[in-house]
């Protein structure tokens, strides 16, 4: 049975949208009724134990397992989203070769850098960073807006943007004659989130904000934080005082539970534990009540592994600094940020910044993570003339869909050699910090290769309640077929590869058809397979659609222009809306 509703319901509560409209209604039983309980089985068929989260992580250097992967469901569910091939969740079988990807930093970076009074900073340390903060699509104003912080360990601040490169600082009523917000607390690290799915609207914009662990001038310890909502993302209400947690701790959102993460850092001299560095774990259906947490809620979670190789010149063991994510399609997206070195001793005796950057991870659960690509997603320069010689993290909502494009917003730093203060705030390490963009192909993370000689990629069987099957992929000088095979392997009447109308053509969001078929609508609810056959190209991900505009159903991470939501509801639709926006591919 398959709940359904008015495409205004859709838009006002997307979050029941996409659970009632394209999940199976025993995937979210209490969901659907409003009511916030754990979901046993979610939508993409994996089912969780009856003890989640799970309790018994051990803290160790051991890279983290992944039970989803080891005990597949036999059936998935595709209703949610598209369908990356980031790891072998979807694969039955395929003699194509995997290839990881990596975004490509623009050369006219950093598109937000200090130049106003504010972002001089207190201290002498100037700084224009969204540490983490945020850079979301907002649909209601058609504006990209981005929560900053304005100086080194100074205060949060506020842009806007019409077209996502160039930033506008507007003069808010907050502080007369400046951008900035919550003058009160002393901003190190922050998230802010655009909450979609909210039924209140002065509950649209949520924010995490932690002062460092010490200001000058105060005697007090911080080791905690605070939670506070917002209905324009500019006037902040009453602060929720949050239980325990180190600096650089942040929060998400997961919507296929429903539930509110809080990735904690761990405290204290970090020198003392085995693994450095590393997240705790806490989550709540109620951001505000979730903020008070207690030191048992605290779960350890993860932190770096012996995959992850020390930087070469520096030696040290790699940490886990930070750990953010966001609902993309049909998995969660993070951006691991893994601290390399040197101590902070080191840095503030050269005035430099430490070596941190940015890896990539998925997670089908949103609690174990898939990191097979040890690569660097987003690196450090290490180059003394670099914005971003060192300290690059991520950005609240991680990146923004605009058209065929995902732009990663991303923090850097050039430090100051010439500042060696001893007092903390004014050392050059954390001097000169900026905003920039990397730019990715939409769904560009992973994609399965063939050259010259045709390949073929086999799935597990899947089932879906939509029409038309959309593909991305890049194979101008290929070609690329699909068909349609029962769970016994046996092509079905009419979807075989030689009745499917090939494709040759660089393309995410790219119909397949076949010659006697107008669309899927027979095999819905049927269990099948599709294979795929490939040569000379890339495929990037697959998904079956319930009109023809191509709609995937899934999270759309930061948003981007022609979204309505945080669901990807438009298809083609957003991809029109996108034709004016850079195309920063092609720039780049």
């Amino acid at each position: 049975m398959i709940y359904t509703m008015k495409r205004r319901d859709f838009i006002k509560n997307a979050s029941l949208a996409l659970s009632a409209a394209f999940i199976p209604k025993m995937a979210f039983p209490s969901f659907l009724e409003g009511n916030v309980q754990q979901a046993f089985v979610l939508p993409n068929g994996i089912k969780l134990p009856g003890v989640w989260p799970p309790r018994d992580i051990p803290m160790n250097y051991d890279p983290m397992p992944l039970p989803y992967l080891e005990k597949k469901p036999e059936i998935v569910p595709i209703n949610v989203g598209r369908q990356l091939f980031v790891d072998n969740f979807l694969i039955e079988h395929t003699n194509l070769e995997r290839k990881s990807h990596t975004p490509r930093k623009m050369s006219f970076n950093p598109v937000l850098k200090p130049e106003t009074e504010l972002e001089k900073g207190k201290y002498g340390n100037p700084g224009a960073t969204a540490k983490d903060g945020g850079v979301w699509w907002d649909p209601q104003d058609g504006l990209f807006k981005m929560w900053y912080e304005a100086g080194w360990l100074q205060t949060m601040a506020y842009a806007t943007s019409k077209d996502g490169v160039h930033w506008n600082r507007p003069s808010l009523d907050v502080v007369p004659g400046t951008n900035q917000i919550v003058p009160e607390i002393v901003a190190d690290s922050s998230t802010v989130w655009l909450d979609h799915y909210t039924k209140n609207p002065d509950e649209r914009f949520k924010m995490f904000l932690r002062s460092p662990n010490s200001i000058p001038g105060s005697t007090e310890r911080f080791n905690y934080g605070f939670c506070m909502v917002s209905p324009d993302g500019i006037h902040w209400g009453k602060t929720v005082k949050t239980g325990p947690c180190g600096d650089r701790s942040t929060i998400f959102y997961n919507p296929f539970r429903h539930k509110w993460v809080y990735s904690l850092r761990n405290s204290g001299n970090v020198n003392k534990v085995p693994i450095g560095r590393f997240r705790y774990y806490h989550e709540h259906s109620d951001f505000l009540e979730g903020a008070r947490w207690t030191k048992e809620d605290m779960l350890f979670w993860l932190g770096a592994d012996y995959l992850d190789d020390p930087d070469p010149y520096i030696g040290d063991k790699a940490q886990l600094y930070n750990l953010s994510a966001v609902p993309y399609e049909s998995i969660m997206l993070s951006l691991p940020q893994i601290h390399l070195g040197p101590s902070n001793e080191k840095c503030r005796e050269a005035g430099v910044p430490k070596i941190t950057e940015l890896k990539v991870a998925y997670s089908r659960d949103g609690f174990y993570w898939d990191r097979s690509d040890r690569k660097a997603f987003i690196p450090a320069e290490r180059k003394e003339d670099s914005w971003d010689r060192g300290y690059v993290q991520s950005v609240g909502g991680l990146c923004t869909i605009v058209g065929d494009q995902l732009w990663f917003y991303y923090i850097g730093f050039g430090g100051d050699k010439k500042k060696k203060d001893p007092i903390y705030e004014r050392n050059g390490m954390h001097a000169n910090g900026s905003t920039g963009i990397a730019v990715l192909r939409r769904d560009g993370f992973v994609s399965f290769s063939s050259q010259q000689v045709k390949g073929t990629l086999l799935t597990r069987p899947v089932i879906f309640t939509g029409k038309y099957l959309f593909v991305n992929e890049n194979c101008p000088n290929g070609e690329l077929k699909v068909e349609v095979l029962d769970t016994d392997n046996n092509i079905i009447a009419g979807f075989s590869a030689d009745d499917c109308k090939p494709l040759s053509l660089d393309d995410t969001i790219a119909q397949i058809k076949w010659r006697n078929k107008k669309d899927l609508s027979a095999l819905k609810n049927k269990p099948v397979r599709f294979k795929f056959y490939l040569s000379n190209g890339d495929l990037y991900s697959f998904w079956v659609s319930p009109d023809a505009e191509g709609a995937s159903h899934g999270y759309n991470a930061a948003g981007g222009p022609g979204f309505s939501c945080g669901i990807d509801l438009e298809g083609k639709k957003a991809y029109k809306k996108a034709e004016d926006f850079p195309n920063l591919l092609e720039i780049c």
